[in-house]
């Protein structure tokens, strides 16, 4: 079921904007060009962004930021709760850009980190630039040298939080990264980075309930929606990604004592030329984690690589899990309606724990083709069943 009360995002903002050009409304209005923010993308602005982020958290009333039309110079910035204002309001119509030297990020976790706070809504048709492309150069080239990266939109242990109509182009690390959080709302998002850059997952989850991502667009090179420990009652829909590697719940099993992932909505998606669509990934290593209650409902796969995987024996360079066996229990997990065509002979691949299967598989309505010929199942160590149309054959 779609989680009640956030589908208003729209309504917030109009109501929001309106009140904001009121000289009698209770909102207090703080623009960054009045803190010394240059418009120019030459001078670093960070210390006016957060001088009005200041002054808007350490107000009673509800606050607006506005960021306008320009280019802004930004290096590494931390919003922090708790605020005295219960509703503040950013708005950005600027691009935000990172300095050109991919160090000054690189050596940061986070570009724009929010913590702590409470009641924050991000609007606008603006545009955070990380210039990502030279680290991403650097990692190739195998230098030791190399930061990790930084992730561009960052939320930790927040609550009622909305994104509304945002792009993020070339981010180092992670595009956004919602973290420990609850009522959460991105919508109407665009997120872009080349098809060969690491570990630019688009929307990071973990730890956190209640999160809605609808109508976003995900070009990156790595999980467009990575789903982590943790995670309950999210709901994902119209959503369109390729390049990158799918929306994937995992990798889980890399702790011991890890919570589980429960109560996933995945629908109306579309998957272009990508690595996977609809996958569930663990280590082959003990755990107490789990996987439940997870619906992939109307998703459309061209040219996808492995359109529905379940991989319980990940274990790349054969490092920290040779010769052990999950302890993820996978269980009550359905594909629905699920069709369109695989780059590969297998199109659904169940590669389940022999220690602890895979149950409750359900397959219904699923037609997958592999170069207009029929393609491929695979199971091992999975019971479940198929109904109705279930192409190619299942092996449930």
């Amino acid at each position: 079921m779609k989680l009640s009360g956030c589908n208003l995002p729209g309504i917030i903002v109009m109501v929001f904007v309106m009140l904001s050009s009121s000289s009698t409304s209770a909102i207090t209005n703080f623009n960054v060009l009045n803190f010394g923010a240059i418009p120019t993308g030459r001078t670093d602005s960070a210390d006016s962004f957060l001088k009005a982020w200041n002054a808007a958290c350490g107000t009673a009333d509800s606050t607006f930021i506005y960021v306008p039309k320009g280019r802004y110079l930004v290096g590494p910035l931390a919003f922090k709760g708790q605020c005295k204002s219960s509703q503040i309001i950013i708005r950005i119509d600027g691009t935000i850009v990172a300095p050109l030297d991919y160090g000054v990020l690189g050596k940061s976790n986070n570009w724009f980190s929010f913590e702590d706070v409470s009641g924050v809504t991000i609007i606008g048709r603006g545009t955070f630039d990380a210039k990502g492309p030279s680290l991403w150069a650097c990692k190739a080239s195998n230098s030791n040298s190399c930061p990790s990266g930084a992730t561009t939109l960052s939320f930790t242990k927040s609550n009622n939080i909305r994104i509304n109509g945002l792009t993020s182009l070339n981010s180092q690390m992670f595009h956004i990264v919602i973290n420990g959080c609850q009522n959460v709302h991105l919508e109407g998002v665009k997120i872009v980075a080349a098809g060969n850059s690491p570990n630019t997952d688009g929307i990071h989850v973990q730890l956190s309930r209640n999160v809605e991502i609808l109508s976003t667009s995900i070009k990156t090179g790595d999980g467009c929606i990575s789903i982590g420990s943790g995670t309950e009652n999210l709901w994902i829909e119209q959503v369109t990604c390729g390049p990158g590697h799918g929306i994937s719940i995992g990798s889980l099993a890399k702790d011991l004592e890890e919570e589980g992932v429960q109560n996933v909505t995945v629908k109306k998606t579309i998957f272009s030329n990508t690595q996977n669509g609809l996958r569930i990934k663990s280590w082959a290593r003990p755990s107490n984690g789990y996987v439940q209650g997870i619906r992939f409902i109307d998703s459309v796969m061209k040219n996808v690589q492995n359109p529905i995987v379940i991989d319980q024996n990940y274990c790349p360079r054969n490092e920290n899990c040779p010769g052990q066996v999950s302890g993820i229990k996978i269980n009550d997990i359905v594909y629905e309606d699920i069709r369109g065509t695989s780059s590969t002979p297998i199109a659904i691949k169940f590669d389940c724990s022999v220690k602890n299967p895979c149950t409750g598989i359900k397959l219904q309505n699923v037609n997958l083709t592999y170069l207009n010929k029929t393609a491929q199942s695979f199971c091992s160590n999975v019971v479940g069943k198929a109904i109705d149309l279930v192409r190619p054959n299942s092996c449930l």
